[in-house]
Formats: structure tokens, C-alpha cells, sequence
């Protein structure tokens, strides 16, 4: 494990490390999640053997700290980020990255285009206010102190085991600034920023959640849209061969 100070308090994002060729994949986690618990297993598969890879928790997530004081915004993610990537001695990354991580990962691909090199995003988050049903939504619906205090163990109760087994370790009050910050979203919004991105880019669509919207735009800005067949939200693990296809670029 490695880690690196993100702001003036010294608090650190943390990230475990695996030895290999460059340029590295950066994989980076959703809300309430960790990175090597959804990622971990597809670096294992021999189309992915051989390249570096940085397991990077996001602040007040898994293992990195979480600090009371931090915004947790999109903009604060994707800063430290880049301080951990910079420390990391990374330049021209491959970022593999999930839901809320993926929304952070086109923050900072926008911000320091010398870090990203290629998107893989799964899901990600491309507009600001999702609807009511989305997860973000719900927390960001609790004033925080309320949600600290009980709406915390509710979200828990409600996400199922799965979700609950990372959710649980990350800290309520990070984990409510940044489904406020998520929902908010980035200036200029994310989706715009991806289309004007000319990085490589890949946007992965589990089957089950249906049509992506606004796929056409995407797609007309250079977006390559992947329908995943048997996926929902996670399709790392509802398909991960798919999914090692498209960060190995052989799908």
C-alpha cells in the first residue's frame, strides 16, 4: 500500500500497487465502494497480465482517510487523484473506472490531461440531478447531519449485502458530500466534458439498465458506446470477461 497527503491537514488517499509495464491502469471505485474489490479480479485474467496497476481508494473510502473538514466534490476527488497519481510518478494513465468514479475520472482527465491517456468508464455518471431512484439521489435527499445520525444505517440496511460490505467502510459524512457532490455534478458538466475529451474513450452499458441516454451524442463525439450482454450496474462482476475485453481493448 502506498499513499500520499491531499491536503493541508496532511490526510492521505491510499492505493495498493501491482508491478508492471507502462503506461499503468488506474482503477478507481463508485460511491461507497472500494477499488480493488471491484477491480482486483479482472487484472488477475491473462489478457490484462503485465501492466502496472493502482488500486486508488477515493477519500473518506476504504482505506484512504477521512478527513471532516474535505468537500468530497467531484473536483476534490479528481484533486486527489492527481496528487496520488503524482506521487505515483504516473503520467498517461489508462483510468478504469466506475459509477461515481467514473465521473471523477472525466474531472480529471479535463483538469490534467498529462495523467489520462485512455477512459474505460463503466456506468459512469454523466449528468448533474439523476433522478429520485438513483442511490445518489436518495442520500443527497437527507440534510447531513440527519443522514450521519440515522440515515447512514438506513442506506446500509437498504443497499444489500454486496454494496453494504464496502458502504460500511466508508465514512457517512464523506459518503453524503459526495452524493451531493455527484449530484451537482462538474462545470462544464461531465457528459460535456467527456465529448470534447480526445483521449480514447469507451463507455460501458450493462444490459440490464437499459438504453444510455444521450448514447447518439456520445457516439457522434467519438464515444465508443459497448452494450455489455448480462450486466447490470456491476458488470465487472456480472461479466467480467466482457469487461477485461474492453480495458484490454480486444473486445
Amino acid at each position: 500500500m502506498r499513499q500520499a497527503a491531499f491536503d493541508s491537514r496532511g490526510s492521505h488517499i491510499r492505493w495498493t500497487e501491482v508491478s508492471g509495464a507502462e503506461p499503468a491502469r488506474v482503477y478507481v471505485h463508485g460511491l461507497g465502494s472500494m477499488s480493488a474489490v471491484y477491480h482486483a479480479h479482472i487484472t488477475a485474467r491473462p489478457e490484462l497480465a503485465g501492466r502496472r496497476g493502482l488500486f486508488v481508494d477515493l477519500p473518506g473510502h476504504g482505506t484512504s482517510d477521512r478527513p471532516q473538514d474535505f468537500g468530497y466534490t467531484l473536483d476534490d476527488h479528481a484533486h486527489a487523484v492527481a496528487v496520488a497519481l503524482d506521487t505515483a510518478g504516473v503520467t498517461g494513465a489508462e483510468l478504469i473506472a466506475h459509477s461515481m468514479g467514473g465521473a471523477v475520472a472525466i474531472v480529471l482527465a479535463d483538469r490534467r490531461p498529462d495523467l489520462v491517456s485512455r477512459l474505460v468508464l463503466t456506468e459512469a455518471n454523466l449528468d448533474a440531478f439523476p433522478p429520485s431512484t438513483a442511490a445518489s439521489s436518495g442520500i443527497a435527499a437527507h440534510e447531513e447531519e440527519e443522514f450521519v445520525a440515522t440515515g447512514y444505517a438506513r442506506v446500509l440496511d437498504a443497499v444489500g449485502p454486496l454494496w453494504g460490505a464496502t458502504m460500511r467502510l466508508t465514512d457517512p459524512r464523506a459518503l453524503h458530500r459526495s452524493a451531493v457532490g455527484l449530484c451537482r455534478g462538474s462545470s462544464p458538466v461531465m457528459r460535456t466534458l467527456l465529448e470534447g475529451l480526445s483521449v480514447d474513450r469507451v463507455f460501458l452499458q450493462g444490459e440490464d439498465s437499459g438504453e444510455l441516454a444521450g448514447r447518439e451524442g456520445l457516439e457522434a463525439a467519438g464515444v465508443r458506446v459497448v452494450t455489455v450482454p448480462g450486466a447490470g450496474h456491476n458488470v465487472m462482476f456480472d461479466n467480467p470477461g466482457a469487461f477485461a475485453a474492453a480495458v484490454a481493448g480486444t473486445d
